[in-house]
């Protein structure tokens, strides 16, 4: 099985600079041995995030991390409100069964 090559942050901006530079992307991909797709690829998301491109394995968008973060939180609050509603039904339930009792004289 084939291991994806990873690429340090200075090696990408190297790379790009050379690119800026005038050298082609062809030829930047045979003399650095990465797919010219990859170097297109690291152009897009260097233009529409240059502070942030590169980031580096796991952490490319941290903003993902934090709303998927949000996501698991806001699930497991529903989760505990729908179970609380439950309790609350339940409670609810038994009580109008003590007060039933109770008016038809049975013991509690």
């Amino acid at each position: 099985m084939d291991q994806r090559k990873r690429f340090s942050r200075d090696f990408k901006l190297k790379v790009l600079g050379e690119l800026n530079s005038g050298k082609s992307a062809a030829e930047l991909s045979r003399q650095y041995e990465v797919h010219p797709n990859v170097l297109l690829r690291w152009v897009r998301e260097f233009r529409s995030n240059p502070k942030e491109a590169f980031a580096g394995h796991g952490n490319t968008w941290k903003l993902e991390a934090q709303l998927a973060e949000r996501d698991r939180i806001i699930g497991r609050l529903y989760a505990e409100m729908e179970l609380l509603k439950k309790v609350i039904a339940n409670e609810k339930a038994y009580r109008a069964e003590q007060r039933r009792l109770r008016r038809a004289g049975g013991f509690i």
